[in-house]
């Protein structure tokens, strides 16, 4: 069918289902054409990652990125483009950066700031110290004796072993793994000890400072030279104490090494930063395809548009970014749906899911979360925090679906445990069993933008992805570069994208929901938490 054809059929195909549901097929017909054969997710990719690059919260590249995607929406038609801000804190922005080491041996490190570290106003010079800290009891042990020096905070323990294939495609028996249920515990007091480690960092850095260290020295989590600068363990938008340094697995044990075996090496950091104090608001990009029936509410995509900055911010997630635009691209050209179909594309992820929660509360629902935490433990917190209380476009919403888990080809989609909504979910990814997506799997999944959505009770949902090298190397490294996604990946993707977001909107059926959630009782009231933790 052609567009002008079903353009025309609008008419026809609301007062007749016959005619409807065939109208559907040549829909979906033409999202997989059209996604397939025409498909434009590699060349907006390259503009995105090799263009622009790492899209740090409330940085000047995201300002830049941003602008480059609301005037990519506009040239697809969409409608009611904006940006919803929210308060974040200091924009952060990295110019240069180098670790040497200068002695014994003259030696280039692997390296990276950690985010929001502090300049170091030039080149710094000093000797290393090793004092592994890892709760405020062991500051004792160092005290006055770190003046001047760079100190590395941890021990480096056993180099890793890779018991595993670095790329990784699921099985069906992969799949299959993730359709058991799980009964989900609740303990209030369960997240109390991860708070208490969350603040930690902060306080050694205060630590550093008073005692008049140089820098803070961290190893990477992984070896092979991978490098991350992620700031889970600091205050967003707050300055660190301290300069604050990454080093590559390799160098820091070699740092360590000589350290214990002779006389401590000596090595330079440059840290070249910025802040922006002015501009505290970070923001989410949202856009619509307006549906013909304002009654019925809306269905959404979203990815996180944030990345942290150590590569190109590709795979995390430059590749959830572009299937929801070339979802929206693909859709545009089709006659308006009934429900409309919103656009979202979240920033701070990375801090904590804190855009997605930006838009919950403003236009879904409240809880009332203890701002005064730190961002990390204000989302440990989140789902703790009780009651929740409606607000009046909760019902609008009938559902949502998330991609960020990397740039692998959809394989289904996480029902949550919620077994209500499983035929409904099927029905819709059956078109694209050829795909290899059609699996509905009871699992629960985390840490993606849908997880504050489930726990306000809306339909929200996380799609299966073949993990490629995304957790293996890729993730938050500077391995994240456009060259770790795959386009027939990426066009899959874009496509399952599309189609379940076409039926959701035009669709007589809802998914149900669970509504709002209330308190649960303790699972296990006999469990007496370990006062000396």
């Amino acid at each position: 069918m052609t567009k002008r054809l079903a353009a025309a059929c609008l008419f026809l195909c609301a007062s007749h289902p016959a005619i409807a549901a065939a109208d559907e097929k040549d829909d979906i017909a033409f999202i997989i054409e059209e996604g397939t054969q025409q498909s434009e997710a590699m060349v907006t990719a390259s503009e995105l990652m090799d263009g622009i690059g790492p899209r740090l919260t409330n940085s000047a590249n995201m300002d830049r990125a941003q602008d480059w995607a609301i005037a990519k929406f506009a040239d697809m038609g969409l409608t009611n483009i904006h940006r919803e801000e929210f308060e974040f804190g200091y924009g952060w922005d990295l110019v240069d950066w180098s670790a040497t080491m200068v002695s014994p041996r003259p030696l280039r490190m692997t390296a990276l700031p950690r985010a929001w570290s502090p300049p170091t106003n030039g080149v710094i010079t000093g000797e290393v110290v090793v004092a592994p800290m890892s709760k405020v009891e062991h500051f004792a042990e160092w005290r006055g004796k770190l003046a001047g020096k760079m100190v590395l905070i941890s021990m480096p323990g056993e180099t890793s072993e890779s018991d595993g294939p670095v790329f990784k495609r699921y099985t069906g028996e992969d799949i299959s793994k993730k359709d058991a249920f799980k009964e989900e515990t609740y303990d209030p007091h369960a997240w109390e000890e991860r708070l208490d480690s969350a603040e930690f960092k902060q306080k050694l850095g205060e630590f550093l400072k008073a005692e008049g260290a140089q820098a803070m020295v961290a190893m990477s989590y992984r070896d092979g030279m991978l490098v991350h600068g992620t700031g889970y363990d600091f205050r967003a938008g707050e300055i660190l104490a301290v300069p604050a340094m990454e080093l590559a697995q390799e160098d820091y044990r070699r740092l360590v090494r000589l350290a214990q075996t002779g006389k401590a090496p000596t090595i330079s950091l440059s840290i070249d930063a910025s802040f922006d104090t002015e501009d505290t608001k970070a923001a989410n990009v949202i856009a619509d395809i307006k549906g013909r029936d304002a009654k019925a509410g809306y269905v959404m995509a979203g990815a996180h548009f944030d990345s942290w900055f150590a590569g190109d911010g590709a795979a995390d997630n430059g590749a959830g970014t572009i299937v929801v635009m070339e979802a929206a691209r693909i859709l545009a050209q089709l006659p308006k749906p009934k429900r409309t179909i919103r656009f979202a594309l979240w920033s701070g992820e990375e801090q904590g899911l804190l855009g997605s929660r930006a838009y919950i509360e403003q236009h879904l629902a409240t809880r009332p979360v203890d701002t005064s935490l730190a961002p990390m433990a204000q989302f440990r917190s989140w789902g703790s925090a009780w009651p929740v209380t409606k607000k009046p476009g909760y019902d609008d919403m009938k559902a949502y679906f998330n991609m960020d888990n990397g740039g692998g080809r959809f394989r289904g989609i996480h029902a949550e445990s919620d077994f209500g909504v499983t035929p409904l979910l099927s029905k819709w990814l059956a078109p694209f069993a050829s795909m290899d997506a059609d699996r509905v799997v009871a699992g629960k999944t985390g840490g993606t933008d849908h997880v504050y959505l489930q726990r306000i009770g809306l339909p929200a949902y996380q799609f299966i992805q073949d993990p490629l090298d995304y957790f293996s190397r890729v993730h938050h490294s500077n391995l994240d570069t456009l060259d770790h996604l795959r386009a027939e990946d990426l066009r899959q993707a874009s496509v399952v994208m599309a189609g379940m977001l076409w039926q959701a909107a035009n669709s007589d059926e809802e998914l149900p929901r669970a509504g709002i959630p209330t308190e649960p009782k303790i699972t296990d009231p006999f469990k007496v938490a370990d006062p000396n933790k």
